[in-house]
């Protein structure tokens, strides 16, 4: 890291310059070390857990586990399950982890309900975008916590309503969505 002084402060730059012949650059590292890092390193943990999961086959195994142990039949009630998994889910990763963690687990159990899994698999997709609970949820979230305005206790309590709302439209939308798309 190089000293900017031609601007009058001193302090270390950190990366992407956007004009190299001045020293400027995109963020100092004054600017860098106020950035919640947490949060961030939060995101990366849950798409590693994500990929981990689907590559070690341990989704595969939790999915016909669910499948065994409830014998679901229904497509509206896999579609629910799918919808809870991913919601639950996207409350402690990433939306992106989120699908890559539930959409493996959720195919077996649509096939061992004998069911087509794409509607549950919609279900899981669109749960996975619905956890508003946490900062570490979806990026906005990060954001908006992260400015300090908003306490965690009204995230939780707004998060729930939002949740149950989303809940409820993905297993009585996607349905009709996927009936639209097949045709």
């Amino acid at each position: 890291m190089s000293e900017d002084v031609r601007l009058g402060a001193t302090y270390k730059t950190l990366a992407l310059p956007t004009n190299w012949s001045e020293r400027r650059f995109t963020m100092n590292w004054n600017e860098a070390a106020r950035i919640d890092w947490g949060t961030i390193a939060l995101f990366g943990y849950g798409i590693a857990l994500g990929i981990l999961l689907a590559d070690t086959g341990l989704a595969e195994t939790i999915g016909t586990s669910i499948a065994d142990a409830f014998g679901f039949t229904s497509l509206l009630a896999v579609s629910a399950i799918s919808a809870i998994i991913a919601i639950l889910i996207s409350e402690t990763t990433s939306n992106t982890a989120s699908a890559t963690i539930v959409v493996p687990i959720v195919i077996p159990i649509a096939s061992a309900a004998g069911l087509d899994p794409l509607i549950p698999a919609l279900a899981a997709v669109f749960g996975a975008s619905f956890g508003f609970m946490m900062p570490v949820s979806t990026p906005q979230n990060a954001v908006v916590y992260g400015s300090g305005m908003i306490p965690i206790t009204k995230m939780v309590r707004s998060g729930v309503f939002f949740d149950v709302v989303g809940l409820i439209l993905i297993v009585l939308l996607i349905p009709v969505m996927a009936g639209l798309i097949v045709a």
